[in-house]
């Protein structure tokens, strides 16, 4: 492991509730980049993007995760960051990739309404069109995939820790 571990995937894989475990159990800290632009910006991802659109949303979340300076923590940016150039390089500068896979039938089912998730779609994009362009990306940037199908939260946690030992080895 490099110093930090980011968790990457699409909303509701559980990079935030798996991360502040897999946190716990490494003695790491757990930074959640949304919390991050959240209180910079001192309002709601979603309120960002209905009131300054995608394009002005993703600029502010590649500049805060292109930012980020830590060290020894579990790090969990939103699922768009992966739009952003200057924050990925920096996220595999500073730490080991995890990518939380699940399929598209388990996130449609954990997320009702994307935009009230705070999911940037563009004009005429449907959520299996960003999901499919996603996984490519997030396949792209991983260091390590993690399926997470039918797993509960516990499993996934496991998966993770073994995952991250075998590279560290």
């Amino acid at each position: 492991m490099k110093n930090n571990l980011i968790f990457i995937g699409m909303p509701a894989v559980g990079k935030s509730t798996v991360g502040v475990v897999v946190a716990k159990q490494l003695g790491l800290h757990f930074v959640d980049t949304d919390l991050l632009i959240q209180e910079q910006e001192h309002r709601l991802l979603r309120e960002i993007i209905a009131q300054d659109g995608e394009e002005a949303f993703l600029k502010i979340e590649n500049q805060v995760n292109s930012q980020v300076e830590v060290s020894n923590a579990v790090i969990s940016p939103g699922g768009s960051v992966v739009y952003c150039k200057e924050a990925m390089q920096h996220l595999k500068e500073i730490g080991t990739i995890v990518y939380l896979k699940a399929s598209y039938r388990t996130i449609k089912r954990r997320i009702q309404n994307p935009k009230k998730r705070g999911v940037v779609l563009k004009e005429g994009q449907t959520f299996k069109d960003l999901y499919e362009e996603r996984t490519k990306l997030f396949e792209e940037y991983a260091d390590i995939i993690v399926s997470q199908d039918g797993c509960k939260m516990e499993e996934t946690v496991s998966k993770v820790l073994a995952a991250v030992e075998a590279v560290c080895r």
